[in-house]
């Protein structure tokens, strides 16, 4: 069927075809619409993103599936064909480097487009009006090397270079191994070509053994070998002022991390594990600015878990105030653990990681004291390793200080997903069909399953499942410390 000379009174009739034309369509706004997203993207530093989604890379399809995300968690009929018009507007305006949620505008035009005249152009100039007119940027860019090519280093790798755009922001100069023989750096770029739980790298990586680095979607990354962190001279190869994140885990405290500061071209630390002793152990979105950036040098991204639970347990405090709770965190296993019985330091680690659920221990109740003081001493918390490679639960009982409901504790957490502080941390969920695989790669510090939510008949007691992916998500909440750091925030829409 013809598309363009189709008759209203044919599609009404055959609702098969009309579906599959509305459906194209759809696909054809969506293509448009990406390469407005492109052009925003690399030539003006603009990130378009649907509730705290990336749309960059993204396909039609994709685009249309966060489409109707976006129309399902906030109740209003948001349409691509919407998305494309006023992205169309955002085009035209002189914009600074930022990050706009396209969703949010959606909603808003659909709520207000009527004040507006249902004029989009005037719309958007009302709405991003202290986003124009500017200095195009005020941002320095900062050098970053990974120190470690583990789990988190891979996908940090995958993370910077997905948001490098003009490399106005995080630039990826280096990665430090044991050993940058060829051997090794072929390995090495074999591994951040496939992951088995991630999939494929979704680019190209090149290995340029005669130099010593891998050139990962046109970024030149210098491979470095060291057997510790002191004593590096980054500056050889033109690293200046570098974040160094360290994902080896290996030294913890303020005294081993600062060897590191003994190398050559190195400004800050960011460790990707809690830190020890009087090290800042920072939750993105939560606690970053009660540190001095610009005086201190050494920082901890706390652990995945920590990450995951401290939004949620910020929110419910400040609304419905927590007397006590116990955590108990269901983790996938990770590399710490055996594949097969064999010897280990720590009780029951030493037993097969697929084969077993294994209890262990948890250093979530300390973590939460540092971090949210308010609740020190009421916590309680343990953890079991199961047999699944990656996305972890956390299942918080808790105590509040004032009767409550199911629908008032979601409703709770659903206005926090989408406004303040923590809509890059919190993602509400809506499905009653949710399972851990389905969170591989998502983005968020943390999936708060609203389906899920238990509250007793004393109305006091709740139980919270809040889901994470415990190497991905991690990761997107230390790339985002890391541009806190690094001071390269870019201004918001949210």
């Amino acid at each position: 069927m013809d598309i363009s000379v189709a008759k209203p009174e044919t599609l009404s009739r055959n609702g098969y075809e009309s579906q599959l034309i509305d459906w194209i369509l759809q696909e054809k706004a969506a293509i448009e619409l990406i390469s407005i997203i492109g052009n925003l993207w690399f030539e003006k530093s603009v990130e378009l993103i649907i509730f705290r989604n990336q749309l960059v890379d993204c396909s039609s399809s994709q685009i249309l599936k966060l489409h109707l995300y976006a129309k399902n968690i906030v109740g209003q009929p948001i349409t691509v064909h919407d998305s494309l018009l006023l992205a169309r507007e955002l085009q035209k305006l002189d914009l600074v480097p930022s990050r706009i949620d396209i969703g949010r505008l959606g909603a808003e035009w659909l709520a207000e487009r009527e004040q507006f005249k249902k004029n989009a152009k005037n719309f958007i100039t009302g709405k991003l009006n202290n986003f124009t007119g500017k200095e195009r940027s005020t941002i320095k860019p900062k050098d970053v090397v990974l120190f470690g090519f583990g789990r988190i280093g891979r996908l940090a790798a995958r993370v910077l270079i997905a948001e490098a755009g003009k490399g106005e922001q995080l630039r990826l100069r280096a990665i430090v191994t044991r050993n940058n023989s060829d051997a090794d750096i072929i390995k090495r770029a074999e591994l951040l070509r496939s992951d088995s739980i991630h999939g494929t790298f979704p680019g190209t990586v090149i290995e340029d053994l005669p130099n010593k680095s891998l050139i990962i979607n046109g970024h030149t990354v210098k491979m470095i070998a060291a057997g510790a962190p002191g004593g590096i001279d980054y500056e050889s190869h033109g690293i200046h002022d570098a974040l160094v994140i360290d994902n080896t885990g290996i030294v913890r405290d303020r005294k081993g991390l600062s060897d590191h500061l003994t190398s050559k071209g190195v400004g800050k630390v960011l460790l990707t594990a809690p830190g020890k002793g009087d090290i800042p152990n920072i939750v993105y979105g939560v606690n970053q600015e009660k540190f001095e950036v610009k005086n201190e040098r050494i920082f901890s991204a706390a652990s995945c878990t920590t990450n995951a639970i401290i939004p949620v347990l910020n929110v419910i405090d400040k609304t419905l105030g927590i007397v006590s709770g116990h955590m108990e965190t269901i983790h996938s296993y990770t590399n710490d653990q055996n594949l097969l019985d064999n010897y280990h330091k720590k009780y029951r680690r030493g037993r097969s990681a697929p084969l077993n659920m294994v209890i262990t221990e948890t250093g979530a109740a300390s973590a939460i004291a540092k971090i949210l003081p308010s609740l020190a001493g009421k916590f309680t918390a343990n953890a079991v390793r199961v047999p699944t490679p990656d996305v972890s639960l956390a299942m918080m009982h808790l105590n509040v200080s004032r009767t409550t409901s199911k629908e008032e504790v979601n409703q709770i957490m659903k206005d926090a997903a989408l406004k303040g502080d923590l809509v890059e941390q919190i993602q509400y969920s809506y499905s009653n069909e949710l399972v851990s695989s389905d969170l591989i790669g998502n983005p968020c510090a943390v999936v708060f399953d609203s389906p899920a939510t238990i509250v007793g008949d004393s109305k006091k007691n709740l139980v919270l499942y809040c889901w994470y992916d415990n190497e991905f998500g991690y990761t997107k909440q230390v790339i985002r410390l890391s541009k806190y750091l690094a001071e390269v925030i870019r201004m918001r829409y949210y």
